[in-house]
């Protein structure tokens, strides 16, 4: 098979591809180019790309952001979304990023940032594949304490209808709940309300 062979056959199976997955089999990028100009393969976004008749997945966006931003996690509105945990449709994709990092050049879709430090960014976070893509995203756990961490971007009511949700459909314990509310210092904020539930 020839370098082109390779490269589609690929895309068949990781549904979106960056020049770094090409490179990292020994490929030129290049061809990711021609076999655009050829018509074989769309350009997605900015150093994406995909075959033109592939079936949209319902993360298919999701999985476009977690290529385009590689250190991005699915955060807060699009981590309850993707874990089933409430009723909130964000028209935007929530992603956080270590604190310092610089912010991805904009795009489609709309991107809201939050900055996390330490173990507040690292602990929590699942890798998920979907049609061959990886998707990060924060456990529900973790999602919902972010949800109180940031409660005044998103506001408390979401927070709240999130907790008793996850707890609600056994997405969370209690032992995880406290440990994320330690990471995240929400403890205090957290307690009267996981009395309530735990009632």
């Amino acid at each position: 098979m020839s370098q082109a062979e390779h490269i589609l056959e690929l895309a068949r199976h990781r549904h979106v591809l960056r020049a770094a997955d090409v490179r990292e089999r020994g490929w030129s990028p290049q061809w990711l180019i021609r076999l655009h100009q050829s018509g074989k393969l769309q350009r997605i976004a900015r150093g994406l790309y995909g075959l033109p008749d592939a079936e949209v997945t319902e993360h298919q966006t999701l999985i476009e952001v977690c290529q385009r931003v590689p250190r991005g996690v699915l955060c807060l509105l699009s981590a309850l979304q993707f874990h089933g945990i409430g009723t909130q449709m964000p028209h935007d994709v929530w992603i956080a990023l270590p604190a310092g990092s610089q912010a991805p050049a904009a795009g489609y879709p709309t991107l809201r940032i939050v900055r996390l430090r330490g173990t507040a960014y690292s602990d929590g976070i699942q890798t998920v594949v979907d049609h061959g893509a990886p998707i990060r995203v924060y456990c529900a756990a973790k999602t919902v304490t972010d949800c109180f961490k940031f409660r005044h971007k998103i506001g408390l009511d979401v927070a709240l209808e999130a907790l008793k949700d996850a707890w609600r459909s056994r997405k969370v314990t209690m032992a995880e709940l406290r440990r994320f509310a330690r990471i995240n210092r929400v403890e205090r904020v957290m307690q009267p309300y996981l009395e309530a539930i735990a009632q």
